[in-house]
C-alpha cells in the first residue's frame, strides 16, 4: 500500500479542526441560548435584567453571527420621577412587547422562537455599559444584531416608541424580519373583578329599576345635565383629549433652574396641560356669560340692572378673549388684526 498523498492528508487535518471548531461554537451557542431561555423564564415579564459582566457574556464575548438578537432598554431608576421622560411608562411598555413576542411565539417549531431577547440596563448598575453604548440621554432602545458589534447596534428613534408598544413592534419586525405578533394587553379588570361588579348589578338592579319608574335619579336632574353640557364643552376647548392622546405633562422643569416650572412653553410644536386649561378656562367663562345674558338677565324686569350687568358681563369677555388672543400670539408669533369696514376710514 502506497504512502498518503501530503495534500489529502492536510485537507483532512483541517476539515476535523473546522469541524471540532464548528461542534464547539455551535455548543457554546446553545448553551447561552439556553441560559437566555433560562433568565428569561425567571423574569416575570421575559425582560431579562444585564450588567457590565453579563452583557461580555451575551454579546461581546460572543462571536458573530451570534444565533439571537438583543433588544435592550436603558434605564435609570432616579429619573422616574420626571414625567417628561416617561421611563416608566416605556419600561412598561417594553415589558409587554416582551411578553407578547414570548406568549406568540412559545411554540419551538415557530421562527422567530428564541431568536429574539428582551433586556434592560440599569444606569446605577452598569456604568460602564452606558458608556460602551454611548448613551447620555433618556429614554434609549437599542437593537444589536447578530453581527452588530455594540457600535454597530441601531437605535430606536422617539417616533419608533411613539404609539408605544405597537410601534416598537413595528420596529422589530421591520429590523429583524422576526414575527412579534399581536401586542397581549392585560384586560382592565381580572375575572373575579368582573364576576363582584356583576354580582353587585344584579343586587342593586331591582332598587335601581324602582328608582327609574319614580323618576327620582340623577338622569331626572335637570342640574345634572347641565353641569354635564358645561364639562363637556370644558373637556372640548381646552384639548383634553389631546392632552390624553399625547400624555402631555401638565408643566416642565426648566433646565436652567430646577427650582422653577415651566407651565407655558413659547412655541407651537408643544401645548402643556396647564395651556389648555388655562385657555379652556376662559373659553367657559365667555360661554357660561354668553348662557347667562340670553337665558336668565332676559327675564329681569329691571332695565337699569340688565344694563349693568351687560356691561360687566362684555368687559368680562373681552378680556377673556384678549388673554387668549395674547396667548395665541406669545406662543406661535400669529398677530390678530382688526378690519373696520372701508366707509368707517
Amino acid at each position: 500500500m502506497g504512502p498518503i498523498p501530503k495534500l489529502p492528508l492536510v485537507f483532512l487535518i483541517t476539515t476535523l479542526l473546522f469541524l471540532t471548531t464548528f461542534i464547539g461554537l455551535s455548543e457554546s451557542n446553545s448553551d447561552q441560548v439556553a441560559e437566555l431561555l433560562s433568565l428569561q423564564a425567571r423574569s416575570k415579564s421575559g425582560v431579562i435584567r444585564l450588567d457590565d459582566h453579563s452583557l461580555s457574556r451575551f454579546l461581546t464575548s460572543v462571536k458573530t453571527p451570534r444565533p439571537y438578537w438583543v433588544l435592550i432598554f436603558f434605564d435609570a431608576a432616579k429619573l422616574h420621577d420626571k414625567h417628561e421622560l416617561h421611563l416608566k411608562e416605556l419600561r412598561s411598555e417594553f415589558a409587554l412587547v416582551a411578553s407578547s413576542f414570548i406568549e406568540n411565539n412559545e411554540d419551538p417549531s415557530s421562527s422567530s422562537h428564541a431568536k429574539l431577547f428582551f433586556c434592560d440596563i440599569e444606569f446605577q448598575d452598569s456604568q460602564h455599559s452606558f458608556a460602551q453604548f454611548g448613551v447620555n440621554s433618556l429614554p434609549h432602545i437599542r437593537l444589536i444584531g447578530p453581527n452588530h458589534s455594540l457600535k454597530e447596534s441601531q437605535q430606536m428613534d422617539q417616533g419608533d416608541f411613539s404609539r408605544l408598544a405597537e410601534s416598537m413592534s413595528e420596529f422589530i419586525e421591520s429590523k429583524t424580519k422576526l414575527v412579534v405578533g399581536p401586542i397581549q394587553r392585560p384586560p382592565m379588570l381580572s375575572k373575579k373583578q368582573v364576576m363582584f361588579a356583576t354580582i353587585a348589578w344584579l343586587i342593586w338592579l331591582p332598587f335601581i329599576g324602582r328608582k327609574i319608574i319614580s323618576g327620582k335619579t340623577l338622569l331626572h336632574d335637570p342640574r345634572i345635565w347641565l353641569s354635564g353640557a358645561v364639562f363637556i364643552y370644558f373637556f372640548s376647548v381646552s384639548g383634553a383629549m389631546h392632552n390624553i392622546i399625547r400624555k402631555m405633562p401638565m408643566f416642565l422643569v426648566d433646565r436652567n433652574d430646577p427650582s422653577k416650572l415651566i407651565f407655558f412653553y413659547q412655541g407651537s410644536g408643544m401645548q402643556l396641560g396647564t395651556e389648555g386649561f388655562t385657555v379652556g378656562f376662559l373659553y367657559t367663562i365667555v360661554g357660561l356669560l354668553l348662557a347667562f345674558l340670553t337665558r336668565v338677565l332676559v327675564t329681569v324686569r329691571n332695565v337699569k340692572v340688565q344694563r349693568i350687568v351687560m356691561i360687566i358681563a362684555l368687559l368680562v369677555s373681552f378680556w377673556a378673549v384678549k388673554k387668549v388672543v395674547y396667548l395665541d400670539n406669545w406662543k406661535t408669533g400669529y398677530g390678530v388684526h382688526a378690519f373696520w369696514p372701508s366707509s368707517w376710514n
